[in-house]
């Protein structure tokens, strides 16, 4: 509820990709989307529930930010391709890898979450969504990201070509 309250104050354009419920196959949206949510983002959001090529999706030239969990791949995927990042931890090396992204990369943004649980968490409010979403897509510090993270994909396709690093 709070992601799509905050997706949605952002402004901004945006898919977002949620897990089918395991028990029964679908989803039931009443339990997480506020009234009318798909409707109010109509033409400016897409909602996919179940699996999507991530990578394919990361890499379109008309992504300009991901929101992210800070997985290994995750991070990898993003620098590879050039996208700025909102840092969403939860457990194990994800604490890191936002650090090394925030910090020493300078592409990314966190959503405030600090402490490691492997179920349940840190409760994000849909402020802190609008906040970082935006702080991605829109304004100078959001197109230093973007620059900074095209000379870093830059390098990542450089390393892996013939004779590279």
């Amino acid at each position: 509820m709070e992601i799509a309250l905050g997706l949605e104050a952002s402004g901004q354009q945006f898919i977002w990709v949620v897990k089918k419920d395991e028990n029964n196959g679908h989803e039931s949206s009443e339990d997480w989307l506020p009234q009318g949510f798909e409707k109010k983002v109509e033409g400016k959001a897409l909602v996919i529930r179940g699996w999507v090529p991530q990578v394919q999706i990361i890499e379109h030239l008309a992504v300009g930010g991901f929101v992210t969990h800070y997985g290994w791949n995750s991070v990898i995927e993003a620098i590879s391709d050039g996208v700025p990042m909102a840092m969403w931890p939860a457990l194990a090396d994800q604490f890191y890898n936002e650090k090394l992204v925030i910090q020493i990369l300078g592409i990314g943004v966190g959503v405030g979450v600090s402490k490691w649980a492997r179920f349940g968490g840190e409760r994000v409010k849909s402020e802190a969504i609008e906040t970082v979403v935006k702080q991605i897509m829109v304004g100078e510090k959001s197109e230093e990201m973007r620059s900074r993270a095209k000379k870093l994909r830059e390098m990542a396709r450089n390393s892996v070509k013939e004779g590279g690093s």
